[in-house]
């Protein structure tokens, strides 16, 4: 033997021991026709044991409904024999899908999650896998040992890939669903089968409820409305989120922090302006938001330095002059009846102040009374309209009020 310089024989270099593991796609040997046999002979078995393994093991399963049981129990009937169909020909990665999850995505993803539908798959290899030594058969244990690791990560991808679909067509159904829902509303619909989509939503009516309108942005698919839900979310305690055409509407329940929530989810909207409608108490009034707030979005135009967003009764005047009657009849309830009811002159006062060009002075000229008293009676009218006649753009608009009040009384 060959020694080297030191005298001693040289050492063979050392293999290294790796283990592998089973590759995706690897060839598989043949099953044994025994083995094989005793798989199909025990099916029954083992699925028996597999879904009695469930009611002892998962704590939640008990507390499922019969159905729900028994749609488990079949999926864990349909997991071991699709397994033996795949032992059999493991070509055939179709059966994982077909007969695992056969009929059960729809019902079984409402009410399991995807997480306990792993840990039924979880127990039912556990059960196949105790079960190896009995049923291989010729030095077959390791190859269906093998062949039960493979199949499980099969199962696990097909899972996930189903509830993942699942997820996919549940969230475009429920767009849809919210779409029809805020439909409905903006139309005044009050029948059971709004109250039960409503509820369906998840809507609890926790708070008084706001609309607001106004252009969609330009990302306005589904990832576009889950941002608007994101946002809007942070500053309602409810909400419901439809894109009509070229159109977002908002319809908010509980706003947190009031006019700067609103100022806040402007944000959310594209170009142009946004205007909300008054808070009512329910879901089911809001269609007297909707309709105030849709009539202020077709006249804000005419008030080029309107805020952002714009309250829908500030805009009385541009709305009355666009042809909305719920404009003319507000300025005359808010502001013409109590005005007129008043008796010291509230009325004359605020014509002749309006008529000489707000000034005090004329004013008090022209009603043969001091200064202080048209500041008091016009402090008065602020009072009891919520409208300053000193400002510019609370005096059109108790101009325009006096106007519809004279209208309405004539009429």
């Amino acid at each position: 033997m060959p020694t080297d310089a030191s005298g001693s024989a040289p050492r063979k270099p050392r293999t290294s021991r790796r283990v592998t593991w089973p590759l995706r796609g690897r060839q598989q040997a043949a099953p044994h026709p025994r083995t094989l046999e005793n798989l199909k002979a025990n099916l029954g078995q083992v699925s028996t044991v597999a879904v009695q393994r469930l009611a002892s093991t998962l704590p939640w399963f008990s507390e499922l409904r019969p159905d729900e049981r028994s749609e488990l129990g079949l999926l864990a009937q349909r997991g071991i024999a699709s397994f033996v169909r795949w032992y059999e020909n493991p070509k055939e990665p179709v059966w994982v899908l077909t007969e695992i999850f056969k009929q059960a995505p729809t019902e079984l993803t409402r009410s399991i999650t995807l997480q306990n539908a792993l840990q039924v798959l979880r127990i039912v290899v556990d059960v196949v896998e105790e079960k190896v030594p009995e049923l291989a058969q010729h030095n077959d244990e390791v190859a269906l040992r093998e062949a039960v690791l493979r199949f499980s990560r099969e199962v696990a991808f097909a899972a996930a890939d189903v509830y993942a679909k699942a997820a996919e067509n549940r969230g475009s159904w429920d767009a849809r669903l919210e779409s029809l829902v805020v439909d409905g509303i903006l139309r005044g619909d009050h029948s059971d089968n709004l109250r039960s989509r409503v509820s369906a939503l998840g809507w609890t009516d926790r708070g008084d409820v706001t609309v607001v309108v106004g252009r969609a942005p330009s990302t306005n698919g589904p990832a576009g409305v889950e941002r608007i839900r994101r946002v809007v979310e942070r500053h309602a305690a409810e909400c419901l989120v439809a894109i009509q055409t070229d159109r977002l509407v908002l319809v908010l329940g509980g706003l947190k922090d009031g006019a700067r929530s609103l100022s806040r989810l402007a944000s959310v909207f594209g170009e142009g302006p946004v205007v909300h409608g008054p808070t009512v108490a329910t879901v089911f009034e809001a269609k007297e938001s909707a309709d105030r707030a849709n009539a202020g979005l077709r006249a804000v135009a005419a008030w080029p330095q309107a805020p952002r967003p714009t309250d829908s009764e500030d805009l009385w005047p541009e709305r009355a002059i666009s042809g909305d009657p719920l404009a003319l009849t507000a300025m005359v309830d808010a502001v013409w009846e109590p005005l007129s009811a008043s008796s010291t002159g509230l009325v004359d006062t605020l014509t002749t102040y309006l008529s000489v060009g707000h000034s005090l002075e004329a004013t008090a000229r022209e009603l043969f009374v001091h200064a202080n008293t048209v500041r008091y009676r016009l402090r008065r009218v602020s009072d009891i309209t919520g409208w300053d006649p000193l400002l510019p753009r609370d005096a059109f608009v108790l101009h325009c009020a006096l106007l519809a009040g004279r209208l309405s009384s004539t009429g």
